[in-house]
């Protein structure tokens, strides 16, 4: 009984050991995947101005941005009031903006929502080309813009309303998804509307 008696504190701390140790792994677990469920922002950047280059050093892209806020859960980005500038077309440069963007990781497409506004300047014999859409979805890399929402483009001579459109900014061809209807103004002749 004696040695019975001596055990047994040896017993009831190794019992408690063994139990402090699995409450503490599983409390651990929890606290990990509370941290992954969460979308917390891991840095925020005020006034931001990021440049992408091309192989030969010049600037193919410029964003800027009143805040970037970044998410390590996702790797995206959220933007406020975004300002992206495409030199890398043909001709002229092509500006969006909006109130707000998402990047997606790795930063391949990005999202511009709320009052999007897409602008190509003038250059040779062309107008100034402006693009208004809610919401437009750029592949910087491949200079591609699209929306499946309504969209207006006017020009100087041109108003043109349809719903859905990709943009090639580079090759400077445009489609259009659906209900298209456009109004064009020769100076040198009556309006015709198609």
């Amino acid at each position: 009984m004696t040695r019975l008696t001596q055990l047994f504190p040896i017993v009831l701390l190794s019992i408690l050991a063994g139990l402090t140790f699995w409450l503490n792994e599983a409390v651990q677990e929890g606290d990990k995947v509370a941290r992954n469920s969460r979308h917390d922002p891991d840095f925020i950047v005020d006034n931001i101005i990021a440049r992408r280059m091309d192989v030969n050093g010049n600037v193919k892209h410029t964003l800027y941005a009143d805040r970037m806020t970044h998410y390590p859960d996702d790797d995206t980005t959220d933007l406020l009031s975004p300002r992206f500038v495409n030199n890398a077309s043909a001709g002229a440069p092509m500006t969006i903006t909006s109130k707000t963007a998402k990047v997606s990781s790795g930063g391949e497409h990005v999202y511009f929502e709320t009052d999007v506004r897409a602008t190509r300047a003038a250059y040779g014999k062309h107008s100034e080309l402006v693009l208004e859409t809610s919401f437009l979805h750029v592949t910087p890399d491949e200079n591609i813009a699209r929306t499946d929402r309504p969209v207006k483009i006017t020009d100087a001579h041109t108003v043109a309303h349809a719903i859905g459109l990709e943009l090639n900014s580079e090759t400077r061809v445009v489609k259009f998804l659906s209900d298209f209807k456009g109004t064009y103004h020769d100076p040198g002749r009556s309006e015709k509307r198609r």
